[in-house]
Parts: structure tokens; sequence; C-alpha cells
């Protein structure tokens, strides 16, 4: 079996290709000079689907599809993700895209708006009932925006959808969109007068167990969650951690309980904790976390992994992937257990994924 990482970088998007996931072939940049915030997969067709979230700093955001794992690029002359006219805002980065039910493509942008594709990506519209929300004009932006960045459909009931935001909080769908309910009890925002609100928390990011589609786990800013009822509550798990703060949060594909995360110090220093390049795997669900490291870099290390930059793939045993603001990339091919670099001097790495051809 091939595996190619996609990694997205501040500059461009590079191609990786292993037969045993410990060595890898990185291809050239491809849309150099070009932002790629993210990458979407849809593997329901013969072929996996690639859509890069284009990020072009004289043209302005666009997605473009690949269905031949990266040879070739079609890109739309306008803009496919648009906000209608009626609303007076534009479009400024699309930071999420992801494969719903069959036929149906998602992406999140910034500001915060979801919308939604039934042509497999190549043109979208925006979710009114999400855009129309009461709360929508309280939302505030994080350091990096106001973004929508975590979009989870349900595996099993199309019409249930969850998304993410920085700040706002975490939504929920249970009618395909048409109606939408914060999800944020339990979750604290001490930056807030009541720091426990309805919605305003900056969440950075948000997994859905592999094996329990009710069992949810995020990482906020100040704050590791987990939610055994699809939303409706959330305990912290950050207790074994040596932070509560970071950006990713990813769980594995089939196993339940496991998750992997990479803890930073405070936000006013953002480096990893004691300046070692960990990352930390729970097997129970957040009960007990354990540093995995063996291969990463010895410290001092200071590089920091964004939201996005952090996935794992759907081997047996799971691969899992990361990235650096200091253009490293690193992959585990047996669950974060040991590493090995796949490239190092890329530009600052946005987003990877993992797909198995």
């Amino acid at each position: 079996m091939t595996t190619l990482l996609a990694i997205g970088t501040q500059k461009g998007l590079f191609l990786a290709t292993s037969d045993d996931r410990r060595t890898w072939q990185v291809g050239p940049a491809q849309f150099s000079g070009t932002a790629i915030y993210t990458i979407g997969v849809d593997n329901r067709g013969s072929r996996p689907r690639l859509l890069a979230a284009v990020d072009n700093s004289h043209f302005g955001p666009s997605v473009a599809v690949s269905d031949d794992l990266g040879e070739t690029w079609a890109e739309p002359d306008s803009a496919p993700i648009a906000f209608p006219a009626d609303t007076g805002v534009s479009v400024e980065r699309i930071w999420q895209i992801v494969a719903g039910e069959p036929g149906v493509i998602y992406a999140g942008s910034q500001p915060s708006a979801l919308f939604r594709s039934t042509d497999g990506g190549r043109s979208f519209e925006l979710v009114r009932g999400l855009w129309d929300h009461p709360h929508r004009t309280e939302w505030g932006a994080g350091f990096g925006g106001q973004a929508i960045h975590t979009i989870l459909p349900h595996p099993t009931d199309p019409a249930r959808v969850l998304v993410a935001m920085s700040t706002g909080g975490v939504y929920r769908t249970s009618d395909g969109g048409e109606t939408w309910a914060p999800a944020n009890k339990g979750i604290k925002a001490y930056f807030m007068p009541d720091p426990w609100p309805e919605f305003g928390q900056c969440v950075h990011r948000v997994a859905r167990d592999g094996a329990d589609p009710d069992r949810l786990y995020a990482q906020n800013h100040h704050g590791v969650y987990r939610s055994t009822d699809g939303g409706d509550s959330w305990q912290s798990i950050a207790d074994t951690l040596p932070s509560d703060f970071g950006f990713p949060m990813v769980a594995h594909p089939s196993r339940p309980g496991v998750i992997w995360n990479f803890p930073l110090t405070a936000d006013s220093q953002r480096h990893p904790t004691e300046l070692r390049c960990r990352v930390f795997r729970s097997t129970d669900g957040g009960d007990k976390w354990e540093a995995q490291e063996t291969g990463l870099p010895d410290g001092p290390y200071y590089p920091v992994v964004l939201r996005d930059a952090m996935c794992a793939d759907d081997g047996s045993p799971a691969g899992v992937y990361f990235g650096t603001r200091a253009g490293e990339v690193f992959a585990s091919h047996d669950e974060g257990e040991t590493w090995t670099m796949v490239a190092a001097h890329l530009p600052d790495v946005l987003s990877v994924r993992a797909v198995s051809v």
C-alpha cells in the first residue's frame, strides 16, 4: 500500500509518497508561493479526490480539485466559495474542507461561515441557517481570525453536523443545517466576564472518536475536553498533560479512546512544553496521557504545530503525521511509538492529510 501525504504550507503544496511509511519521496512545490490552508480528501470514488484551499495573495481564496492524486488540478475561473451579495461580506480564507454524505463537500471559512457543495467541491452554497443565527453578530475573532476550522459530519446520520470556530464555540445541527444550537456546556472561557458562557469559547480543534461517533475531543484556548454525549456536555481531560494549551487534536480512525495532542506553553510564549518536541497520546479517552518522542528532535525545540497540521491515516497500525512552523514534517508508522522525518526546510506547515492509495 502506498501512502500519499499532502503537506499544505505558506508557500505551496508538497506531496510526499511512501510504501512503508518510513522512507518518503517529496515532490516539488505545487501552487508555488501560494498558501494552502487545508486539504480535503473525498475517498468515496474509485480514486481519492483531493481538494486544496488555495489562498492567493493577489486573486484571493479558491478551491483546486484533483482526481489523479495531484498530477493535475482543476481550478475554476471564479471563486467557488463566495458569499451572496446581500450579506455584504467576502471570503477572506478557507480553513477547512471535509467530505460529508455521498455527493456532499463542506467548507468552513473566515469570517465564520459554513458552505455546502453537491457537485464534488466545484461550487458551494452558503448554509444560511448558521449564517443567520442570532449569535453570529457576537462571535469574535481569535488570534488567527474569525473562522470555522472544524467540520464534523456525523458518519451515519447526514442531518447531524458539528462545527467549531474561533471564537464562538461549538455548534450543532440535527436537521441538515436548517437550525443550529451551541454545544459548549462544561467548556470554560476564562477570558470572558462569565467563564461558563453559552457560546463564545475559543475552540482550537475538535475530533470525533473513530469508534464512537458520540464521543468527541476538543482542544481549546486553555482547556482539553471530552464529550461522551455528542456535545451535550464536556469534561476536562487535561489533568495529566503538561499543559492545557495547544492547537491540534487527532482521533484514531478506528480504535476507541485513542487520541493525540501537541501541548504548548502559555499563550504568551507558545513553545512546546519543556522545549521538547513531543506528541502526547492517550489510549483511554484522555484520562491518562503519555509522551511520544522516539525519533523526534532533541531540545531545546521551539516550533509550533498548528491546528490542521496533524492527522492520522487508516492503516493498521495507524500512521500519525505532523508538521511544524519551522517547515519540518514527521511521520509515525506505529501510532506514535517511533517517528521519522518526512521533510525539512519547507515553508511554514499549515495542514497535513494522509491518503492510502
